[in-house]
């Protein structure tokens, strides 16, 4: 059974380090849903809220959230992405309720992986399009968020096959 690496001798928290570890290309992509109604679902894809395009801003807004990952998880290190994409596909999940699914693959060439800037992503893209939606329908539900692939580093990659 593998030790967790986040603490110190003491039993306290620390920043894992990571000056030992080979820099390789290392990926990850990140998933998560919210459910909406028909209403919200109709406004989205037409494009009618006056708060502008849904999708558009939770787009930039998971990109940004993946950027400043470090800023919000405290033993994540600081990384120099190469690439982030958000992904949207929408599934109907009866007459009246439908959910947006939401990818984030994340990229970059460093000393530790980006599971959690994917995660992140993904998480801020669910709740800008929560936040910019919540005047017609405070119900909405997000998730689930979980991590659906990453590649590199010294642990191998990782494919979920559920």
């Amino acid at each position: 059974m593998e030790s967790f690496t986040h603490f110190n001798e003491q039993g306290r928290a620390k920043m894992v380090d990571i000056s030992d570890k080979d820099a390789t290309v290392r990926t990850a992509e990140a998933r998560s849903s919210i459910a909406v109604n028909k209403e919200i679902y109709s406004k989205i894809t037409e494009g009618s809220f006056r708060k502008g395009d849904v999708l558009a801003v939770a787009q930039v807004a998971g990109i940004m959230a993946a950027k400043k990952t470090s800023d919000w998880i405290p033993m994540c290190h600081p990384l120099s992405l190469t690439g982030v994409d958000i992904t949207f596909q929408w599934e109907e999940e009866n007459k009246e309720k439908y959910r947006l699914h939401i990818e984030a693959a994340v990229k970059t060439k460093g000393n530790t992986g980006v599971e959690m800037e994917a995660l992140t992503a993904a998480s801020a893209a669910a709740l800008t399009v929560y936040d910019m939606c919540k005047a017609v329908d405070k119900g909405m539900i997000i998730g689930p968020t979980f991590l659906q692939s990453k590649t590199g580093g010294k642990n191998g990659d990782f494919q979920r096959t559920t």
